[in-house]
């Protein structure tokens, strides 16, 4: 197995105000006096648990990681089906990167993002350069259009007999438009029922189209009703959106991007973000490195991913003086 770092545990913690009524939870790890290293979790929705801290050597780095606004341990939680996502977007999640910079005091940081994570370290990098020393990125998603009708709709043609049940838990009558909207919808049901199948049916979905890695295992957390609800209303609610970004955008101007060294870590065999989103990526961005892994899929799902993601990391860590 990959040899992460030693567990460990916060020396600071907080909730941010970030406005409209939100407040994000935010831990610092590691060494205060080291350099400063952004987690950016995935999801939409996942939440920053303690396993990324042990993505990067604790002696060298200040790791900060934070929940993204309605999940996790930030405040209102998108759980609880009253809390609006209106003010829930792109956009005020890298105002809430850029506030939470700030209020600790940051000049720029590295930063790591993990699937929707990169979508938005990306985002963020492209609207904040000189924030950013550098990118460390794995299962890379930009959330256009086309890669929610791929996830959503295309994939059944992999897993057909797995897409048929979440299509058909659709109303017959909007199973042949767009699934997440529909899906969206029924999540906002005033019936308690309809949105706890909804939610039920959308995270069963989200395990079998990661599931191509030898060893697969179903995800712990969907077996929580309030993870279930909470994880599928803001994928939904950023996915029917495609991520708030203008579509094709983070390609676009991946020229910003000049002058931030990067790494791109991408599993061959992730089908649930195939690997041309992150070659067409490499091929506009000038100081990238893109980093095929072999038979592995979305996530850390195997060693090797896992492995080169520990690789970058230590590869970006401050030369220690003699």
């Amino acid at each position: 197995m990959a040899e992460l770092y030693p567990p460990i545990e916060p020396y600071a913690h907080g909730m941010l105000d970030v406005g409209d009524g939100n407040r994000v939870y935010w831990e610092s790890c590691g060494n205060p006096e080291g350099k400063p290293a952004l987690v950016l979790h995935g999801g939409p929705g996942a939440g920053a648990g303690p396993f990324w801290r042990r993505l990067f050597d604790p002696a060298a780095y200040r790791i900060v990681l934070f929940d993204q606004r309605g999940c996790g341990r930030s405040t209102p939680d998108a759980a609880d089906p009253r809390t609006s996502l209106d003010a829930n977007t792109t956009p005020h999640l890298i105002g809430d990167i850029e506030l939470l910079r700030r209020h600790l005091g940051i000049r720029e940081w590295l930063v790591m993002g993990g699937s929707w994570g990169v979508t938005l370290a990306l985002a963020y990098a492209e609207q904040h350069p000189r924030r950013v020393s550098e990118l460390v990125l794995f299962s890379v998603t930009n959330t256009t259009r086309r890669e929610v009708e791929w996830v959503t709709r295309d994939m059944g043609r992999i897993f057909p007999e797995e897409w048929a049940r979440f299509r058909d838990a659709v109303p017959e009558g909007e199973r042949d438009g767009s699934l997440v909207d529909a899906y969206a919808r029924m999540l906002a049901d005033p019936d308690p029922a309809v949105r706890e199948r909804a939610a039920r049916e959308w995270c069963r979905w989200e395990d079998v189209h990661v599931s191509t890695h030898p060893g697969h295992k179903p995800d712990p957390r969907y077996e929580d009703p309030d993870f279930r609800l909470r994880f599928a209303r803001l994928v939904t609610h950023y996915w029917r959106h495609a991520g708030f970004l203008e579509d094709g955008a983070l390609v676009r101007d991946a020229g910003k991007l000049a002058g931030i060294p990067g790494v791109m870590i991408h599993g061959r065999m992730d089908i649930s973000g195939p690997p041309d989103v992150a070659w067409r990526l490499a091929q506009v961005w000038p100081d990238a490195e893109l980093v095929l892994i072999g038979e592995e899929g979305h996530g850390l799902s195997g060693d090797a991913t896992t492995e080169a993601v520990l690789a970058a990391t230590d590869r970006f860590r401050p030369v220690r003086s003699a």
